[in-house]
């Protein structure tokens, strides 16, 4: 059987669990259909790069699918007519990727950096508090001119 890469973005204001129930809906069509789902990922809410319906952010959802064109036919015509779904995109692939996709693999390098830069250059505001504050203008003493002399 041919196979599939899927991805679709649901709206930004229903739930995970919503999200969830959408991709299993999506996978038993798959079932009845003759194929089978491989892998799917859940890659949470995520910014849009440009408002669609309104929506700045959507809940990505990808498939690895292995399934004869018909069911892959009436999977986008079920996401077509869905009104959750905001966008869906179907590729045909010579194989199908094993391991977690690119997307997931960058999540988990976001965790290991630093926060802020607050936290990068914190050693250096540490060594700006232990210097000695300048003496108040009262205690300097005044400056000689040019003209004084």
């Amino acid at each position: 059987m041919p196979l599939y890469e899927n991805v679709f973005i649901a709206r930004q204001d229903i739930s995970g669990a919503q999200v969830d129930a959408l991709a299993d809906q999506f996978t038993q069509l798959i079932a009845e259909q003759g194929g089978e789902i491989k892998k799917r990922e859940n890659w949470g809410l995520r910014n849009l790069a440009y408002r669609m319906n309104k929506n700045r952010k959507g809940h990505y959802v990808l498939f690895n699918i292995d399934a004869p064109a018909g069911a892959v036919a009436e999977l986008e015509r079920t996401m077509r007519i869905n009104e959750d779904v905001l966008r869906y995109l179907t590729i045909r692939v010579d194989q199908l990727e094993e391991g977690p996709s690119p997307i997931m693999l960058n999540r988990g390098s976001r965790e290991d950096r630093p926060r802020r830069d607050r936290d990068r250059y914190e050693d250096r505001r540490d060594e700006r508090d232990e210097r000695p504050a300048p003496a108040p203008a009262a205690e300097r003493a005044p400056r000689e001119t040019a003209e004084a002399e």
